[in-house]
């Protein structure tokens, strides 16, 4: 078992891990118990009722937190023309077909790529140095898109792509501690409602087991779950 430092703690002893919180009384918790000197993240876990190990019972999806996470995102989109300029007036880091060759190189300066369809097959190359590190642009993340001026944007504002990992969990940040309350609480509140939406029919029972959110180097404080089971 892991040993935690003198402030995770003290910050663990905030919390009852007896006890489920509503959302906003955890997330007060995750704000008071954050001691670390930089700001940090605030994710949320989602353990779900589904065996990743079936295609169909696969959870994955995207989401525009209204506040976004708090983060810069380097955007790369890979286009060419008229497409390359559009995405670069959006906001694109990078744009161009020419870091197709600069990726196999081992470049890597970026956080999401978007492309357009006609870019995929050389795109396709890339599978086995962005796949693994969940950078591949598909179109049910609608990063392959005719209209990459919009994706652009949409990652710029705190779009975000979420999966069920091979252990039935979901991970996303929310936001940051400095976030007031209500900021994190509305990304929360969209994040959920995302990955209810989500739900596989061929889930059976109970769709959602368990919800902690955290901080970066907090202790996690858990959320009713009952209170999304409504989708259940």
């Amino acid at each position: 078992m892991a040993k935690h430092g003198r402030r995770f703690r003290a910050a663990a002893e905030l919390r009852d891990v007896t006890k489920y919180y509503d959302v906003r009384d955890a997330l007060r918790l995750v704000k008071e118990a954050a001691s670390a000197k930089f700001d940090e993240t605030v994710d949320a876990a989602v353990r779900l009722n589904v065996d990743p190990r079936h295609a169909d019972q696969i959870v994955r999806g995207t989401v525009n937190l209204p506040h976004g996470t708090g983060k810069t995102v380097r955007v790369l989109a890979i286009a060419e023309g008229e497409k390359a300029r559009e995405a670069e007036e959006a906001g694109a880091d990078y744009a161009g077909t020419e870091y197709i060759e600069k990726i196999q190189q081992g470049w890597l300066e970026f956080d999401a790529v978007v492309a357009t369809p006609d870019s995929m097959r050389e795109v396709g190359k890339l599978g086995r140095v962005l796949g693994p590190r969940g950078l591949m642009p598909t179109p049910k993340a609608g990063t392959v898109t005719p209209d990459i001026g919009r994706a652009v944007r949409e990652l710029k504002a705190g779009r975000i792509e979420f999966r069920v990992d091979r252990t039935g969990n979901v991970h996303a940040p929310i936001g940051r501690v400095s976030f007031d309350l209500d900021k994190l609480a509305e990304n929360f509140q969209v994040l959920m409602d995302a990955v209810l939406r989500a739900r596989p029919a061929a889930a059976k029972g109970g769709y959602v087991r368990s919800v902690t959110i955290s901080s970066t180097m907090g202790p996690g404080v858990k959320i009713e779950p009952s209170l999304f089971r409504r989708s259940a």
